[in-house]
């Protein structure tokens, strides 16, 4: 009886001991890697959702400033006042030439282009230049009253009016990124059509045949023939992804309809 009864409070021995550790470290490990995991998933999301909203708001924004182009407009006016800075020459303020002779969107013009548009609008306050450019990575908008005479470009882009508008903009990330752009092309191929630079801006111009591409409208495809202005924003996370350590893109597309009466 007394042998038995030692025999029953026998404890685990240590190769049981380190067996039983072993796969609770195992255990712990599987664990971690989880949490690891789900950790960049949600960082990873967390960053698509912000960059989503920040480029929604952005095309918003131009979309609202496009739609109310061109006022108030000159065939508004029973009597054309004396002074150009009352009403809109034309819905897009155009480089070089403005506001003498109209260049060709897509061939001559500066401005508007891929990645440059000036809106000249009145807002409530007086006829006003807007504009949106793209300088590296970060889309920039400035506001300016309009001024008779003065050059929209060199006025909008004063020193103190533009300020960031949104960053990480990567629609012209060949110049901007080059050391990322080979493998954004490769990893986002539908978002850089032949691996080239994605416009921001494409314009569609008004001719007695109809809505057409600016670029193809020949001598109708001037700045104050422009109807509608699709816009594409191809924007990064703020962070690399931590499993490719290259950013994620979103790719977000809208248009602007001018609803003001042709100049």
């Amino acid at each position: 009886m007394k042998a038995a009864a030692q025999g029953s409070t026998r404890g685990f021995s240590i190769l049981e001991l380190l067996i039983a550790t072993a796969i609770f470290l195992v255990l712990c490990a599987a664990m971690f890697g989880l949490l690891q995991v789900s950790q960049q998933k949600y960082s990873s999301e967390s960053q698509m959702t912000g960059a989503f909203q920040e480029t929604r708001l952005a095309i918003d924004q131009i979309v609202r400033d496009f739609n109310v182009s061109g006022n108030p407009a000159v065939s508004l006016f029973s009597s054309v006042p004396g002074d150009s800075s009352k009403y809109a020459l034309s819905p897009v303020a155009w480089d070089p030439n403005y506001a003498v002779t109209p260049c060709q969107v897509g061939s001559s013009c500066a401005t508007p282009g891929d990645f440059d548009l000036i809106v000249e609008t009145d807002l409530g306050n007086g006829v006003s230049w807007i504009r949106y450019q793209l300088i590296g990575t970060t889309l920039y908008r400035s506001i300016v009253p309009k001024t008779a005479g003065a050059d929209p470009v060199a006025a909008t882009s004063a020193a103190g009016t533009m300020v960031p508008f949104l960053t990480n903009v990567m629609n012209n990330a060949q110049s901007a990124q080059p050391a990322f752009y080979s493998e954004i092309v490769a990893t986002y191929p539908s978002m850089f059509p032949g691996g080239n630079p994605q416009p921001i801006f494409t314009y569609t111009c008004d001719t007695p045949a109809g809505p057409q591409l600016c670029s193809a409208a020949g001598t109708n495809g001037i700045p104050s023939n422009i109807r509608d202005v699709d816009i594409i924003l191809i924007v990064a996370t703020r962070q690399l992804d931590m499993q490719t350590q290259l950013p994620k893109l979103v790719e977000l597309a809208g248009r602007g309809h001018r609803v003001n009466p042709p100049n």
